[in-house]
Protein backbone atom coordinates (compact mmCIF):
# COMPACT_ATOMS: atom_id res chain seq x y z
CA UNK A 1 0.00 0.00 0.00
CA UNK A 2 2.64 2.65 1.01
CA UNK A 3 4.90 1.98 -2.53
CA UNK A 4 1.49 2.46 -4.48
CA UNK A 5 0.92 5.31 -3.05
CA UNK A 6 4.09 6.70 -2.55
CA UNK A 7 4.28 6.24 -6.52
CA UNK A 8 1.29 8.75 -6.68
CA UNK A 9 3.01 11.17 -4.19
CA UNK A 10 6.48 11.28 -5.64
CA UNK A 11 5.01 11.82 -9.67
CA UNK A 12 2.97 14.63 -8.46
CA UNK A 13 5.86 16.41 -6.56
CA UNK A 14 8.37 15.44 -9.05
CA UNK A 15 6.35 17.92 -12.05
CA UNK A 16 6.19 20.65 -9.65
CA UNK A 17 10.07 19.91 -8.59
CA UNK A 18 10.75 20.10 -12.43
CA UNK A 19 8.98 23.54 -12.75
CA UNK A 20 11.66 25.10 -10.39
CA UNK A 21 14.26 24.52 -12.74
CA UNK A 22 15.79 28.00 -14.22
CA UNK A 23 14.56 28.93 -17.65
CA UNK A 24 18.69 29.59 -18.57
CA UNK A 25 21.02 27.33 -18.25
CA UNK A 26 24.02 29.67 -18.06
CA UNK A 27 24.27 32.20 -15.46
CA UNK A 28 25.75 35.20 -14.89
CA UNK A 29 27.11 35.43 -11.54
CA UNK A 30 28.61 38.87 -10.29
CA UNK A 31 32.09 38.92 -8.71
CA UNK A 32 32.45 38.82 -5.00
CA UNK A 33 34.25 41.75 -3.63
CA UNK A 34 34.85 42.87 -0.26
CA UNK A 35 33.73 46.32 1.47
CA UNK A 36 33.75 47.85 4.92
CA UNK A 37 30.12 49.90 3.88
CA UNK A 38 27.50 49.43 1.92
CA UNK A 39 25.22 52.57 0.97
CA UNK A 40 23.17 50.29 -1.55
CA UNK A 41 22.12 47.24 -1.33
CA UNK A 42 23.66 44.66 -3.03
CA UNK A 43 23.24 41.20 -3.67
CA UNK A 44 26.52 38.60 -3.78
CA UNK A 45 26.42 35.30 -5.26
CA UNK A 46 29.01 32.69 -4.53
CA UNK A 47 29.13 30.39 -7.20
CA UNK A 48 28.81 26.52 -6.32
CA UNK A 49 29.60 26.43 -3.01
CA UNK A 50 31.09 23.37 -1.53
CA UNK A 51 29.37 20.97 1.00
CA UNK A 52 30.50 18.09 1.96
CA UNK A 53 27.10 16.96 2.70
CA UNK A 54 25.09 17.94 -0.39
CA UNK A 55 25.61 18.66 -3.87
CA UNK A 56 27.05 22.11 -4.84
CA UNK A 57 25.16 24.99 -5.20
CA UNK A 58 25.28 28.72 -5.42
CA UNK A 59 24.49 30.60 -2.60
CA UNK A 60 23.17 34.13 -2.66
CA UNK A 61 23.31 36.70 0.46
CA UNK A 62 21.46 40.11 -0.09
CA UNK A 63 23.01 42.67 2.29
CA UNK A 64 20.47 46.10 2.83
CA UNK A 65 21.04 49.30 2.35
CA UNK A 66 23.30 50.88 4.40
CA UNK A 67 24.78 47.51 5.59
CA UNK A 68 27.45 48.07 7.93
CA UNK A 69 30.04 45.72 8.51
CA UNK A 70 31.74 47.34 11.05
CA UNK A 71 28.58 48.50 13.36
CA UNK A 72 28.08 46.99 16.61
CA UNK A 73 24.39 46.24 15.92
CA UNK A 74 24.89 42.79 14.85
CA UNK A 75 22.31 41.78 11.79
CA UNK A 76 19.36 39.18 11.99
CA UNK A 77 19.90 36.46 9.03
CA UNK A 78 17.43 34.94 7.46
CA UNK A 79 17.95 31.55 5.51
CA UNK A 80 15.64 31.16 2.42
CA UNK A 81 15.59 27.79 0.08
CA UNK A 82 14.99 27.81 -3.83
CA UNK A 83 17.67 30.88 -3.97
CA UNK A 84 17.10 31.35 -7.62
CA UNK A 85 13.62 32.29 -7.15
CA UNK A 86 14.45 34.99 -4.26
CA UNK A 87 16.11 38.30 -5.59
CA UNK A 88 16.22 38.01 -9.43
CA UNK A 89 13.98 37.41 -12.11
CA UNK A 90 15.87 36.31 -14.87
CA UNK A 91 17.38 33.05 -12.81
CA UNK A 92 13.24 32.61 -11.14
CA UNK A 93 11.42 30.15 -12.85
CA UNK A 94 8.47 31.70 -13.22
CA UNK A 95 9.79 35.54 -14.37
CA UNK A 96 9.05 36.84 -11.31
CA UNK A 97 11.19 36.85 -8.05
CA UNK A 98 9.60 37.45 -4.90
CA UNK A 99 11.37 40.76 -4.32
CA UNK A 100 13.10 40.03 -1.06
CA UNK A 101 15.59 42.81 -1.24
CA UNK A 102 13.09 45.34 -2.15
CA UNK A 103 10.86 44.05 0.53
CA UNK A 104 13.51 43.74 3.25
CA UNK A 105 14.80 47.47 2.30
CA UNK A 106 11.19 48.91 2.32
CA UNK A 107 10.38 47.16 5.71
CA UNK A 108 13.79 48.66 7.09
CA UNK A 109 13.08 52.23 5.70
CA UNK A 110 9.44 52.44 7.79
CA UNK A 111 11.45 50.49 10.94
CA UNK A 112 9.09 47.57 10.87
CA UNK A 113 12.03 44.92 11.20
CA UNK A 114 15.34 44.77 12.53
CA UNK A 115 18.77 45.21 10.24
CA UNK A 116 18.62 41.61 8.50
CA UNK A 117 20.81 40.21 6.20
CA UNK A 118 19.74 37.27 3.89
CA UNK A 119 21.04 34.03 2.64
CA UNK A 120 19.00 32.07 -0.21
CA UNK A 121 21.17 28.22 -1.18
CA UNK A 122 19.90 27.69 -4.58
CA UNK A 123 17.97 24.25 -4.74
CA UNK A 124 19.41 21.50 -7.54
CA UNK A 125 16.50 20.86 -8.78
CA UNK A 126 16.65 17.44 -9.64
CA UNK A 127 17.54 16.60 -6.15
CA UNK A 128 14.77 19.49 -5.00
CA UNK A 129 12.34 16.91 -3.39
CA UNK A 130 14.94 15.00 -2.10
CA UNK A 131 16.61 17.42 0.04
CA UNK A 132 13.17 19.16 1.17
CA UNK A 133 11.03 16.23 2.22
CA UNK A 134 11.38 15.71 6.21
CA UNK A 135 12.93 12.29 6.30
CA UNK A 136 10.49 11.90 9.62
CA UNK A 137 9.28 9.43 10.55
CA UNK A 138 12.39 7.36 9.75
CA UNK A 139 10.91 4.34 10.08
CA UNK A 140 8.40 5.23 6.98
CA UNK A 141 10.99 7.14 4.90
CA UNK A 142 14.29 4.62 5.24
CA UNK A 143 11.80 1.46 4.44
CA UNK A 144 12.78 -0.74 2.03
CA UNK A 145 9.33 0.47 0.26
CA UNK A 146 10.21 3.38 0.28
CA UNK A 147 13.18 3.18 -1.05
CA UNK A 148 12.20 1.48 -3.97
CA UNK A 149 9.38 3.88 -4.72
CA UNK A 150 12.13 6.76 -4.25
CA UNK A 151 14.46 5.21 -6.31
CA UNK A 152 11.98 4.42 -9.41
CA UNK A 153 10.52 8.00 -8.88
CA UNK A 154 13.28 10.25 -8.48
CA UNK A 155 16.46 8.33 -9.29
CA UNK A 156 17.67 8.43 -5.98
CA UNK A 157 16.76 5.86 -2.87
CA UNK A 158 16.84 8.28 0.03
CA UNK A 159 15.46 11.46 1.18
CA UNK A 160 18.74 13.84 1.22
CA UNK A 161 16.41 16.69 4.00
CA UNK A 162 19.06 15.56 6.64
CA UNK A 163 21.96 16.17 4.98
CA UNK A 164 20.57 19.37 3.28
CA UNK A 165 20.09 20.92 7.31
CA UNK A 166 23.45 19.70 8.18
CA UNK A 167 24.93 22.01 5.06
CA UNK A 168 23.31 24.84 6.10
CA UNK A 169 23.97 24.70 9.62
CA UNK A 170 27.32 23.24 9.82
CA UNK A 171 29.04 24.34 6.83
CA UNK A 172 27.33 27.25 5.50
CA UNK A 173 25.95 29.19 8.80
CA UNK A 174 29.37 29.03 9.58
CA UNK A 175 30.66 31.12 7.02
CA UNK A 176 28.33 33.65 7.35
CA UNK A 177 28.70 33.93 10.66
CA UNK A 178 32.74 34.64 9.88
CA UNK A 179 32.23 36.56 6.56
CA UNK A 180 29.38 38.92 7.95
CA UNK A 181 28.48 41.05 10.72
CA UNK A 182 25.53 39.11 12.04
CA UNK A 183 24.29 37.87 14.90
CA UNK A 184 24.83 34.48 15.62
CA UNK A 185 22.09 33.85 18.57
CA UNK A 186 18.92 31.70 17.52
CA UNK A 187 16.16 35.06 18.14
CA UNK A 188 18.53 36.10 15.48
CA UNK A 189 18.29 33.64 12.95
CA UNK A 190 15.69 32.34 10.88
CA UNK A 191 14.52 30.51 7.89
CA UNK A 192 11.79 30.47 5.43
CA UNK A 193 10.72 28.96 2.11
CA UNK A 194 7.42 28.06 0.18
CA UNK A 195 5.85 24.67 -0.62
CA UNK A 196 8.21 22.10 -0.17
CA UNK A 197 10.40 24.97 0.74
CA UNK A 198 7.45 25.17 3.52
CA UNK A 199 8.28 21.60 4.75
CA UNK A 200 11.87 22.08 4.83
CA UNK A 201 11.86 25.18 7.00
CA UNK A 202 9.55 23.68 9.66
CA UNK A 203 11.98 20.68 9.18
CA UNK A 204 14.94 22.82 10.21
CA UNK A 205 13.30 24.44 12.91
CA UNK A 206 12.12 21.18 14.96
CA UNK A 207 15.73 19.60 14.12
CA UNK A 208 18.16 22.52 15.20
CA UNK A 209 15.97 24.30 18.11
CA UNK A 210 18.94 25.46 19.18
CA UNK A 211 19.94 27.30 15.72
CA UNK A 212 16.66 28.70 14.47
CA UNK A 213 14.41 30.90 15.94
CA UNK A 214 11.91 31.74 13.58
CA UNK A 215 10.38 29.44 10.38
CA UNK A 216 8.30 30.97 7.60
CA UNK A 217 6.00 28.12 6.12
CA UNK A 218 4.72 29.70 2.93
CA UNK A 219 2.46 27.79 0.90
CA UNK A 220 3.33 24.80 2.88
CA UNK A 221 2.80 21.26 0.55
CA UNK A 222 1.28 19.17 3.19
CA UNK A 223 -0.77 16.75 0.81
CA UNK A 224 2.06 14.11 0.10
CA UNK A 225 -0.01 10.82 0.73
CA UNK A 226 1.65 8.75 3.04
CA UNK A 227 4.71 11.30 3.78
CA UNK A 228 3.41 14.41 4.46
CA UNK A 229 0.49 13.08 7.02
CA UNK A 230 2.84 10.93 8.27
CA UNK A 231 5.10 14.01 9.07
CA UNK A 232 2.51 15.79 10.46
CA UNK A 233 2.25 13.33 12.58
CA UNK A 234 5.76 13.87 14.36
CA UNK A 235 5.17 16.93 14.80
CA UNK A 236 3.80 17.16 18.43
CA UNK A 237 6.87 15.66 19.77
CA UNK A 238 9.11 17.76 18.04
CA UNK A 239 7.96 21.19 17.41
CA UNK A 240 10.27 23.79 19.43
CA UNK A 241 9.52 25.26 22.60
CA UNK A 242 6.90 28.40 22.25
CA UNK A 243 8.53 30.50 24.74
CA UNK A 244 11.58 30.83 22.82
CA UNK A 245 10.35 29.99 19.08
CA UNK A 246 7.88 31.23 16.59
CA UNK A 247 6.25 30.09 13.53
CA UNK A 248 4.50 31.32 10.52
CA UNK A 249 2.03 29.77 8.22
CA UNK A 250 0.17 30.59 5.35
CA UNK A 251 -2.08 29.21 1.97
CA UNK A 252 -3.47 30.48 -1.09
CA UNK A 253 -6.73 29.12 -1.99
CA UNK A 254 -5.70 27.95 -5.68
CA UNK A 255 -3.90 25.84 -7.56
CA UNK A 256 -1.92 23.39 -5.20
CA UNK A 257 -2.95 25.98 -2.34
CA UNK A 258 -6.27 25.06 -2.84
CA UNK A 259 -5.72 21.26 -1.04
CA UNK A 260 -3.93 23.22 2.02
CA UNK A 261 -6.62 23.86 4.25
CA UNK A 262 -7.81 20.88 6.07
CA UNK A 263 -4.27 19.89 6.71
CA UNK A 264 -2.86 23.34 7.96
CA UNK A 265 -6.06 23.14 10.65
CA UNK A 266 -4.60 19.99 11.63
CA UNK A 267 -1.37 21.53 12.46
CA UNK A 268 -2.69 24.48 13.75
CA UNK A 269 -4.59 22.04 16.21
CA UNK A 270 -1.08 20.65 16.92
CA UNK A 271 0.45 24.06 17.31
CA UNK A 272 -2.21 25.10 20.02
CA UNK A 273 -1.85 22.28 21.62
CA UNK A 274 2.16 22.52 22.24
CA UNK A 275 1.16 25.95 23.78
CA UNK A 276 1.47 28.39 20.70
CA UNK A 277 -0.47 31.45 20.89
CA UNK A 278 -2.01 33.32 17.46
CA UNK A 279 -0.63 35.97 17.07
CA UNK A 280 2.57 36.29 19.62
CA UNK A 281 4.31 33.48 18.64
CA UNK A 282 2.75 31.84 15.55
CA UNK A 283 0.99 32.77 12.54
CA UNK A 284 -1.96 31.66 10.20
CA UNK A 285 -2.91 33.09 7.39
CA UNK A 286 -5.26 32.66 4.28
CA UNK A 287 -5.31 34.74 1.42
CA UNK A 288 -8.43 34.17 -1.05
CA UNK A 289 -7.07 34.14 -4.13
CA UNK A 290 -3.56 33.70 -4.01
CA UNK A 291 -1.94 31.15 -6.22
CA UNK A 292 0.93 29.08 -5.85
CA UNK A 293 3.15 30.75 -7.65
CA UNK A 294 6.03 33.56 -6.97
CA UNK A 295 3.74 36.27 -7.54
CA UNK A 296 1.81 34.96 -4.74
CA UNK A 297 4.23 35.21 -2.89
CA UNK A 298 5.96 38.25 -3.75
CA UNK A 299 2.35 40.07 -3.12
CA UNK A 300 2.59 38.87 0.64
CA UNK A 301 6.23 38.04 1.09
CA UNK A 302 6.55 41.44 3.60
CA UNK A 303 3.60 40.08 6.13
CA UNK A 304 6.11 36.95 6.83
CA UNK A 305 9.28 38.96 6.92
CA UNK A 306 7.64 41.29 9.32
CA UNK A 307 6.36 38.84 11.71
CA UNK A 308 9.94 37.24 11.47
CA UNK A 309 12.34 39.84 11.38
CA UNK A 310 10.86 42.23 14.15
Amino acid sequence: MYSHRLIFSISILILYSCKQQPKHEEIALVETVEKTLFTASEVIEYKNFESKYVDTRHVEVFLPTGYDATSKEKYKVLYMHDGQNVFNAKTSYTGIDWGVDEAIDSLLGIQKIKKTIVVAPWNTVKKRFSEYMPKAPAALTSSPEAKATLKENTGYDDLYSDAYLKFLVEELKPFIDKTYNVSTKREDTSIMGSSMGGLISLYAICSYPEVFGAAGCVSTHWPVPVLGEAYIGTLPNTLPDPSTHKIYFDFGTKGYDAQYEPFQSHVDSIMSAKGYTEGANWITKKFEGADHNEKSWNDRVHIPLEFLLQ
